[in-house]
């Protein structure tokens, strides 16, 4: 390898990593802009207490996707199997 050929790849190497090094910093310019508009303001106490009205207790169960327990399971799951 001769001097142009070695100096053309550590140009290509600087142009490479400045190329990166611009990309990175615009995403993070960018991740800074959209977290600036996304501050929240804290929720005033009435839209606390609406929240807490509003999630249900067992949703599961209200739309009957919760397995039920059987008299028999009962039993079952109190006493574990013994290994012998």
């Amino acid at each position: 390898m001769n001097r142009a050929q070695g100096e053309e790849r550590m140009q290509r190497i600087r142009i490479g990593l400045t190329g990166l090094a611009f990309v990175f910093l615009l995403v993070l310019l960018g991740t800074a802009i959209s977290r600036s508009t996304e501050d929240p303001s804290q929720p005033s106490p009435s839209q606390n207490q609406l929240a807490n009205e509003e999630s249900p207790s067992e949703p599961l169960a209200e739309i009957g996707a919760a397995p039920g327990m059987k008299q028999g399971n009962e039993t079952a799951s109190a006493e574990p199997a013994k290994e012998k």
